[in-house]
């Protein structure tokens, strides 16, 4: 009888730690750590100071922001942010709503109306099956870089998180950008990790794995953090099917960001 319950008490001991981890992270502060320090440092002395970063975040299509990108946003509180989202979403002809939905998420996120810029370009159609042209591309990104004097800037990787092509395009723009030594002197570039299926859908009890995998800069929301990111998805309602319903919460990007510098 007992080295049964030996048995099962090493069986599960890995998971009940694992459990009491994720607990531990979101009844805390959260996560916020980077690898190389600047342009992300942490405390209220940064919110002054003439090197606190200016984030642009750039994405797809309006609910990026929230889907993706929450984490992150909510996380670099401290810095000047701003978002520039390269389509109005029409795919299914709601483009009006959907900037109007993209406001009110970024007011929630913390984000100003001011400092939320929407492209309507017919070149850049919200549609999976388009690859946006590199070179117009680059060159919108670029112009509202140095028009904000941003000095740091976070978008999707090269896997486009859900394999979305227009996601992917804004990648290749950027990292145009960075390898051709075109960003503004000091500028830097992060880009949010595409995961696996398995750990997508494992919310916030992809935390230990997170902190074992090598990664420049991890977000871990707090469980209140990740309340405003709910109500911030909560704003995109033409969106809100019911498996966007699903992937709120089971999603680990709706609670944690695990990003790399280019």
């Amino acid at each position: 009888m007992a080295a049964t319950i030996v048995s099962f008490a090493l069986l599960f001991s890995p998971f009940v730690l694992w459990l009491a981890a994720c607990w531990w992270l979101r009844r805390g502060h959260g996560t916020r750590w980077c690898r190389h320090g600047t342009p992300l440092a942490d405390g209220p002395a940064r919110r002054d100071s003439e090197n606190a970063p200016r984030a642009l975040f750039v994405t797809a299509h309006p609910d990026d922001e929230t889907m993706f990108f929450a984490p992150s946003i909510l996380k670099l509180a401290p810095a000047k942010r701003w978002l520039l989202c390269a389509s109005t979403g029409n795919y299914y002809n709601q483009g009006a709503i959907r900037k109007e939905e993209l406001l009110k998420s970024c007011a929630v996120l913390g984000i100003p109306p001011s400092n939320v810029t929407v492209i309507d370009h017919r070149d850049l159609p919200d549609d999976p099956s388009v690859q946006w042209d590199t070179s117009l591309l680059s060159a919108l990104i670029l112009k509202h870089i140095e028009t904000n004097q941003i000095n740091l800037v976070v978008t999707f990787d090269a896997g486009g998180v859900s394999g979305h092509t227009n996601h992917k395009s804004l990648y290749a723009a950027i990292r145009y950008l960075h390898s051709e030594k075109k960003l503004p002197e000091g500028c830097r570039v992060l880009t949010l990790e595409t995961v696996g299926l398995f750990r997508k859908y494992l919310s916030i009890l992809d935390v230990p794995i997170s902190c074992l995998r090598s990664q420049d800069v991890l977000f871990v929301l707090t469980k209140e953090e990740a309340e405003t990111a709910k109500r911030a998805m909560w704003c995109h309602r033409s969106q809100l099917l019911w498996f966007r319903r699903l992937y709120v919460f089971f999603s680990r990007y709706m609670v944690i960001n695990s990003l790399r510098f280019l």
